[in-house]
């Protein structure tokens, strides 16, 4: 996967920026609230359709009426061209080499990586974001198991509004076994693809964390089934803890198992990290895991992902910069990274430099070592 060319119109705070990209590494430098994040979460959103912003309107430009999205790439050495318009009272309008694409067809034409300081931060948060890490991984790997993950929430969705219904006396319990058979037969496959790719995962990720640790510390990743026996006959094992939990899900109004509420948890050295890893252990871990991301995708795909680095050199003491940065090299993945300090960086010849300032972008010859 390679990113040749980005344009950006009145997206988030820039106006009109057109970059070329390096095929290596490509950074952006400048102070914090000026638009180096908006340009990677820009590029994020056309792999995954999704951004920080809750609402489209909010990667409109103040004061505009729409925003445009285009990225020109490589993927399996085929040129793409990939446009993405928003409007505040409009759908988006997707053009993918100039045909239409709907939402949930984006998902795997464009595929990246996004490493945020918010990731240092996975393993003590809530299970959601570590859901929605694993179901991004896959899902760019995968566009069947993302539209089974997608027809599994909806079902779980519609089953909710059903419960509710029975709860309140509109409607009948008998009328749940045509609801939890169809969600039963969609589960299996969404939990058997997740339980490949943490199995895939957890190797890639504890070679990655000997090799950040100096081989001093493994890494372990374990995929927490969330009320049910997660054994080989998956549907039928859904389908009777789903029955045999009616009356719960009923009072509750709420589907109370399933892939929706199930967790990763992860362990170095034999100890559960979220109770007692220090802050380097959870620094090397969360690095571990992005990097065996990358690998993921590449064993699935046949390329890596373009990866995206958002303001976490700061965050990554030096000799972790540095084995970072070697890697990057050493496996030529083209990347986007941001940060406040040019000193993060070795004072050689180091990819290409940009300087964003209040939405205005320059590209400055890497000739220098002043610091900036």
């Amino acid at each position: 996967m390679r990113v040749t060319e980005i344009s950006l119109t009145d997206w988030r705070n820039f106006a009109a920026v057109q970059l070329k990209f390096d095929d290596a590494i490509n950074i952006f430098l400048g102070l914090n609230a000026q638009g180096k994040t908006n340009l990677l979460e820009a590029i994020n959103f056309a792999s995954l359709g999704r951004g920080r912003a809750v609402k489209d309107a909010e990667f409109v430009r103040w004061g505009q009426s729409s925003a445009l999205l285009r990225i020109k790439f490589f993927a399996r050495s085929v040129e793409h061209v990939l446009a993405i318009e928003i409007s505040p009272n409009k759908r988006r309008r997707i053009l993918f080499d100039a045909n239409a694409l709907k939402p949930r067809e984006l998902v795997g034409k464009l595929n990246s990586v996004l490493f945020s300081p918010e990731d240092l931060f996975m393993f003590k948060g809530s299970p959601v974001a570590r859901r929605k890490f694993l179901d991004a991984e896959i899902s760019q790997a995968s566009p069947v198991y993302f539209a089974n993950l997608s027809r599994y929430n909806r079902l779980v969705d519609q089953r909710n509004n059903l419960l509710k219904k029975i709860r309140d006396g509109f409607a009948r319990a008998d009328e749940l076994d045509l609801w939890d058979e169809q969600l039963a037969e969609v589960a299996e496959k969404v939990l058997a693809k997740r339980l490949a790719a943490v199995d895939k995962l957890n190797f890639l990720a504890n070679l990655m964390q000997r090799r950040i640790s100096a081989h001093k510390e493994n890494l372990s990743v374990v995929y927490e089934v969330h009320g049910q026996d997660a054994s080989n006959n998956l549907t039928e094992n859904f389908l009777e803890a789903l029955r045999s939990r009616r009356f719960v899900d009923i009072k509750r109004g709420s589907t109370t198992l399933g892939a929706h509420l199930d967790d990763l948890n992860f362990f170095v050295n034999g100890h559960e990290l979220k109770l007692f890893g220090s802050q380097g252990q959870m620094r090397t871990a969360a690095l571990a895991l992005k990097l065996s991301e990358l690998q993921f995708i590449k064993s699935e795909t046949g390329e890596y992902p373009l990866l995206l680095l958002d303001d976490v050199m700061s965050e990554l003491d030096a000799s972790r910069r540095e084995m970072l940065l070697d890697f990057l090299r050493r496996e030529k993945i083209q990347t986007l990274i941001t940060a406040t300090d040019r000193a993060y960086f070795p004072p050689r010849s180091f990819g290409k430099f940009f300087f964003v300032t209040a939405g205005t972008l320059t590209e400055r010859v890497n000739s220098f070592a002043d610091g900036h």
